[in-house]
């Protein structure tokens, strides 16, 4: 506005929007007030085309006298240094491209994230989602009583699986929809591609924990589940271990296909996948296709939380009538088919698809917007 002043366009008042004055002037209609020497433009009886044509050409040759020296003097100079300092480098990514630093780039990011998502992960729509379905599922299993294995059980291959489906399909969503904005401000090379995916998995963490820390911790104590403080604790940190998969997952599938009617029908069919191979449905799976619960996530999952709900020489009543036995835990059916050994190895394998799935995530974004 000062220098639209400086060479003679000043708004008739001074409440008036500036972005309506700069408008009027890009379209040729200049205000009332103008400089002496300038009032010969709009009063001398042209018609309003020569008027806006006379508006313009003032325009340009004020751009040409007051703007273009000093603006063709800071991009020589620019233009000199980047020179100079590409002559300098001996290979790699110039880093004098950036203006702000990598630990710059990844604050603003997260933050601006962290800002546009907390409205959507937090919506009335799904708090009211994982809060019915929590509330619903710890009524069925309303405080199940320990000898009845079999619905512990479900309750939790149920853990695994919700946790496994829900992040999955929000996280399918994020590249894909953000793929216009990231390949505008890319373009303009405002950051890198590290910065921004990293953020991006930064700033998910308190979107995507909190609903299933508060999912587990109603369910699993108004379901009846083994009421130890070590156990809920542990129960909480491996499906949220899960949950960060599953997210994984998703954001590997959007990343690779970049639509989400793909990604949706690929995640759809590699869950049910999943599911059937995830070892509740399915005690005796035939062994030319058993290999399919080694690369399910959820199986690890349901394994994992198996595995700390039941000691191994933890007892529960059976039998029929009169005759009441007891029985070991691990030689129920469900349970010993899954073959609890050492569970460390179920971790690790958590642990490698969790980096897995976000190492390809970002190279599939690596490749489509490499530069």
């Amino acid at each position: 506005m000062d220098y639209f002043a400086s060479i003679g366009y000043v708004p008739p008042f001074n409440l008036i929007n500036p972005a309506d004055f700069l408008l009027d002037l890009a379209n040729g209609i200049a205000p009332d007030s103008v400089k002496d020497d300038e009032a010969d433009h709009f009063h001398c009886g042209l018609d309003r085309e020569e008027d806006e044509i006379s508006v313009k050409q003032s325009l340009f040759g004020s751009y040409r006298r007051v703007i273009y020296p000093e603006v063709k003097a800071e991009i020589v100079g620019k233009t000199t240094k980047i020179s100079y300092s590409s002559r300098s480098e001996s290979g790699g990514e110039n880093e004098n491209q950036w203006t702000t630093s990598w630990w710059e780039q990844f604050s603003i990011l997260l933050k601006r994230g962290l800002r546009e998502r907390r409205h959507e992960s937090y919506s009335g729509l799904r708090i009211f989602q994982v809060m019915s379905v929590s509330l619903l599922s710890g009524l069925l299993w309303w405080h199940s009583d320990p000898s009845h294995i079999q619905d512990q059980v479900g309750l939790i291959f149920f853990f695994s699986i919700f946790w496994g489906f829900y992040p999955l399909f929000n996280a399918i969503f994020a590249f894909p929809l953000e793929r216009p904005m990231l390949s505008k401000e890319r373009s303009s090379a405002m950051y890198r591609l590290s910065s921004y995916y990293m953020a991006r998995t930064v700033g998910d963490l308190p979107m995507e924990l909190v609903l299933p820390t508060i999912f587990v911790t109603l369910t699993y104590w108004m379901g009846g589940l083994r009421p130890s403080a070590l156990s809920f604790v542990l129960t909480l940190l491996i499906v949220l271990l899960n949950v960060l998969v599953s997210q994984g997952l998703g954001l590997a599938l959007g990343a690779v296909l970049m639509d989400v009617k793909q990604a949706t029908t690929l995640a759809s069919v590699t869950m049910l996948v999943f599911l059937l191979a995830g070892g509740y449905y399915i005690e005796h799976i035939p062994p030319f296709i058993s290999w399919l619960k080694y690369v399910s996530f959820s199986h690890y999952c349901y394994r994992l939380l198996v595995g700390v709900q039941y000691s191994a020489n933890q007892v529960y009543e059976c039998g029929f009538g009169s005759h009441i036995n007891y029985c070991r835990v691990m030689d129920f059916p469900a349970i010993k088919c899954l073959g609890l050994g050492n569970l460390w190895w179920d971790v690790a394998a958590l642990g490698v698809m969790l980096v897995g799935f976000r190492i390809l995530a970002f190279v599939a974004l690596k490749m489509g917007h490499p530069h």
